[in-house]
């Protein structure tokens, strides 16, 4: 096994599953907005566990998966004590930093690629919105891994009432689809890190992908 490899599989990351219901499915933007608030929450759960720190240092890496009904619920049963975050019609659930390589078996076994949603007329909107840049064309599972870094990202690096009141209103994140022109401008008030995409998937290396604008009252 090459260095590239080791270090790899000792990378941590934090998986968040995302249900989706083929049936009667979410909208994309909610399921963005629900995988973003879940890796928050799973953070303020316990932000003493020194694997959030180590795993900061890294890459932020994160794996959002999809799950059908019953296997996000046997996912609840195997992770009782973590909050689901529910935005309309979408639930995901976010765990703490695990080695890519001990990953559990129910959720290593949980699909990563080709997770898309139906897109909506309808804007998701809040005081905390994360724009996403729509140029990159980015499939729902893409794009939220992205959101949740983003919103993790300004949530970690910024202190204020923004965020005090944010967290007494229960968090909610609306989500805006920009092209580039207009994402670049508006990245220039961003309320937090603008996000850079390492390029592992998808997209090219260093594409700026999604930040946090916080809306004025």
């Amino acid at each position: 096994m090459d260095e590239l490899r080791e270090r790899e599989l000792d990378e941590l990351v934090q998986p968040i599953i995302l249900r989706i219901d083929k049936e009667d499915p979410s909208t994309e933007d909610e399921g963005l907005s629900a995988v973003s608030r879940a890796a928050v929450i799973a953070y303020l759960q316990d932000p003493q566990n020194p694997d959030w720190q180590k795993w900061a240092r890294q890459a932020f890496a994160k794996s959002v998966r999809r799950a059908n009904p019953k296997m996000f619920a046997k996912v609840l049963e195997m992770f009782p004590e973590q909050m689901v975050s529910e935005v309309g019609k979408a639930q995901a659930v976010g765990l703490p930093p695990l080695p890519a390589a001990d990953l559990p078996k129910l959720i290593a076994k949980l699909q990563v690629s080709g997770t898309q949603l139906p897109k909506s007329d309808e804007v998701l909107d809040a005081k905390v919105v994360i724009a996403v840049n729509a140029s990159l064309e980015m499939s729902t599972g893409k794009a939220a891994a992205q959101c949740a870094h983003a919103l993790f990202a300004w949530l970690t690096e910024t202190t204020g009432e923004d965020i005090e009141g944010w967290l007494k209103i229960h968090a909610p994140v609306g989500i805006r689809h920009l092209p580039r022109k207009d994402f670049e401008a508006l990245s220039r008030r961003a309320s937090g890190p603008v996000i850079q995409d390492a390029g592992r998937t998808e997209i090219e290396p260093g594409s700026t992908t999604a930040f946090v604008i916080v809306q004025a009252e």
